[in-house]
């Protein structure tokens, strides 16, 4: 019996909740179609018809690559138990600065795309260190800080972003951005069957930082302090662990992979950052984050999942239905998951706990016949 509630708490546990979710989302949604007159299994028809055509299957790698990356810049934080709210000021900043340094800059082919990676992993640590030097010696919460420097981080940007300093005309259009990165420092990207885009080259990156976090976090001494840390700071401090200087490398950890955040994008299609970068992926990374339990792996399906519905969420107004029933589901997911898998981990618990106490009663048992 104990064998087999560890391993449902191992493996089951995120199986059965994301299982529940996907259903229970899946019902509300059918519910709200109903309701506003539409067919459900006809919407659902074609949201999956469009979302598995090969152009549709490059642009879900490619915007899920974005979240998986925004998701675990979330789910460092979440392990110590910090919330780093400001992934979208951090991604946006690093990107602007990252593209004005890579449009400046003339470097070989690769020099160029490390040092335009690297300046982005940087700029996005410094950012978010800034909150974390700040809880440890004012005791300024994390969230109310990543808050307010998403806003200061918007407002060095408008003021970087002019011809006179970072930014150029872009041709053909009233838009501005920072100088385009000549080939050089660009990142190919892969081709599809029968797509007529290319999947990012730096969906590499994606698989590295995933790679990264599982075994930083699960497998080294610094993920061991940064899981106590965030359960009992106490304790961790009993056992030899220096929170503060814990939190402010979470942080920094946690900002470095938010400034890559826009790498694929810059380096694989834009090439530079202009007035329409993509911006709020910040903030879909907390609900990926939440929705894959903070594991590598799980994020990844989170990513593609939401990926997928935003993309085929497109094909919906075409026959009169509102795309936006996707955030219905989106957030009904996230919603039921977290419910879900809070009561799948109490069911766990309690048979883990009824085996503990039929294993004692056996013991007494035993020591009574043998007395």
């Amino acid at each position: 019996m104990p064998l087999i509630a560890g391993r449902l708490g191992r493996i089951g546990l995120p199986v059965v909740a994301a299982a529940v979710a996907l259903a229970f989302a899946a019902a509300v949604t059918s519910a709200v179609l109903a309701a506003t007159g539409a067919n459900p299994l006809a919407a659902f028809r074609q949201m999956i018809g469009y979302g598995s055509q090969p152009d549709s299957v490059v642009n879900i790698i490619n915007r899920g690559t974005t979240y998986y990356l925004s998701a675990v810049a979330v789910a460092i934080g979440f392990r110590m138990r910090l919330f780093n709210i400001g992934v979208d000021g951090q991604y946006r900043l690093a990107a602007m600065l990252a593209a004005a340094f890579g449009g400046f800059v003339a470097l070989p082919p690769v020099l160029h795309q490390a040092a335009v990676i690297v300046v982005a992993a940087l700029v996005g640590g410094l950012w978010a260190g800034i909150a974390g030097v700040l809880k440890v010696t004012r005791g300024v919460s994390e969230v109310i800080s990543t808050i307010m420097l998403n806003f200061i981080s918007t407002g060095i940007i408008a003021f970087l972003l002019r011809p006179n300093l970072f930014a150029v005309q872009v041709q053909g259009s009233n838009n501005i951005g920072t100088p385009p990165i000549p080939p050089s420092g660009r990142v190919p990207g892969f081709p599809l069957t029968g797509a007529s885009i290319q999947v990012f080259g730096l969906v590499l990156l994606a698989v590295a930082v995933g790679v990264a976090f599982a075994v930083l976090v699960g497998r080294t001494r610094f993920g061991f302090d940064l899981r106590a840390a965030g359960l009992s700071p106490s304790a961790a401090v009993a056992s030899g662990v220096n929170v503060p200087q814990m939190v402010v490398a979470t942080m920094v950890l946690s900002g470095a992979v938010a400034g890559l955040l826009g790498m694929p994008q810059l380096l694989g299609d834009s090439f530079t950052y202009a007035l329409d970068f993509p911006t709020g992926l910040g903030f879909t990374g907390i609900a990926i984050a939440l929705l894959g339990r903070n594991h590598p792996v799980g994020i990844a399906f989170a990513a593609l999942l939401w990926a997928f519905l935003d993309q085929s969420a497109q094909i919906l107004d075409l026959f009169g239905i509102a795309k936006e029933i996707v955030i219905i589901t989106q957030a009904t997911v996230v919603l039921s998951v977290v419910v879900v898998y809070e009561v799948v981990h109490r069911f766990v618990l309690a048979q883990q706990q009824r085996a503990v106490g039929e294993q004692l009663g056996a013991d007494e048992r035993v020591a009574g016949a043998t007395a």
